[in-house]
């Protein structure tokens, strides 16, 4: 080769990289992905889990273990394509949460457009869940001990659609509302396993309030029903339910280091063919949160909630639960917290034994804090839990 040979190719080398660095530029402008997740680990002691004091390593308790890829690719005018594809695992064995499920916390894709809003298809939350639940106490004392109850009311993340078109509309004036429809796939009936949702939430200055409903049919069968919580003693015995009615309400007021809210919800399951209980069963649920920022670094939290279960079901006692539930964060960076949680669960009266129980059809209510104890739960009436753990995001 000769020297002006040489000299050209030196030229074409030395250009190679400004081009990749505008040809990557020009395409990070028009799309992008995002790898995110979390990685959350405690050591945890509970008075009562079926009879016995246990300490054990649990995880997912602050937030819940998982990795997610977020994208999103600008078509031009204001309108995006995006998708979420999101998996929890088991962060101290490195297991999948959910067994056959790749992505089983929320697997979607769908458009965005700056002045209509979002529509998105596939495994999701409801709308209930992400605007009610956001002011309610799981978003402020994590789901593991700050859920009502057994989360009888699916203010926590246990409550998932499958097949299920979301509708979420721009803010305006500080408004937004969201609808989605669960399709129950059932062959001659477009109602069969069907389930809907929907939900509003105002913000102004520092007051914010939120109000959702969610109704589930055929909880038993529906392949629309990715997961909802009906395994713990405060509900297992309405799980043959034809269908379940959830109604939540909460607001929250800021004012510079301090937050107070209150919440309510309203959960109702109707017997049909081949339920194992005969009339409506209804709970309702009554709480206030608190969180007071002591420095930048350091937060803490407080809620109590009641809930009272109706008389029904030759019930005449009906179940009643007093929980307190306690939050202490420590930020070591914006991506690392350690923390430390304590709840206690106080239950009276009585209540269904869950389908298929060697027991008793009616029995007495036993404590369950949050939804971290729903498989756990105590042999009586109370039950202490109490966490110290470290949550690194990513």
């Amino acid at each position: 080769m000769n020297s002006s040979k040489r000299a050209r190719t030196r030229a074409v080398m030395s250009c190679l990289p400004l081009a990749g660095a505008l040809l990557s530029s020009g395409v990070s402008a028009q799309s992008s992905v995002t790898l995110y997740g979390v990685v959350d680990n405690a050591f945890t002691y509970v008075s009562n889990q079926r009879g016995h004091a246990n300490f054990y390593m649990s995880q997912g308790n602050l937030q819940a273990s998982k990795f997610g890829l977020l994208g999103a690719e600008d078509l031009g005018g204001g309108t995006k394509a995006i998708f979420r594809l999101e998996s929890g695992f088991n962060s101290l064995t490195g297991a999948q949460s959910s067994s056959g499920f790749i992505f089983n916390r929320q697997a979607y894709v769908g458009l965005s457009n700056d002045r209509y809003g979002t529509l998105t298809l596939g495994r999701q939350y409801t709308p209930y869940f992400q605007m009610v639940g956001a002011l309610g106490p799981t978003g402020v004392l994590t789901g593991a001990t700050g859920a009502h109850p057994g989360d009888i009311d699916a203010l926590d993340t246990t409550l998932r659609l499958n097949n299920s078109v979301t509708y979420l509309s721009p803010t305006l004036a500080g408004l937004q509302f969201s609808a989605q429809y669960g399709l129950g796939g059932v062959p001659g009936s477009v109602a069969n396993g069907s389930h809907l949702s929907a939900a509003f939430r105002y913000d102004y200055k520092p007051f914010a309030i939120a109000a959702g409903y969610v109704k589930l049919k055929d909880i038993a069968t529906s392949a629309a029903l990715g997961t909802y919580a009906i395994n713990s003693p405060v509900n297992s015995g309405y799980a043959t339910a034809r269908s379940a009615q959830l109604f939540a309400a909460a607001a929250r007021y800021t004012a510079q280091d301090l937050m107070v809210g209150i919440n309510y919800s309203n959960v109702q399951y109707a017997p049909g063919h081949g339920s194992l209980f005969a009339s409506e069963g209804v709970f309702n649920t009554y709480g206030v949160i608190s969180t007071y920022r002591i420095t930048p670094a350091v937060i803490v939290g407080a809620g109590y909630s009641y809930t009272r279960a109706s008389k029904a079901n030759g019930v005449s006692d009906p179940a009643r639960y007093h929980q307190i539930s306690l939050e202490q964060t420590y930020s070591l960076s914006t991506r690392t917290t350690l923390y430390a949680l304590e709840a206690y669960q106080l239950a009276r009266g009585k209540t269904l034994a869950a389908a298929g129980s060697n027991a008793t059809s009616i029995i007495d209510a036993v404590a369950v804090v949050g939804d971290s104890q729903n498989t756990t739960p105590s042999s009586g009436p109370s039950q202490f839990v109490g966490m110290v753990g470290l949550r690194h995001a990513f």
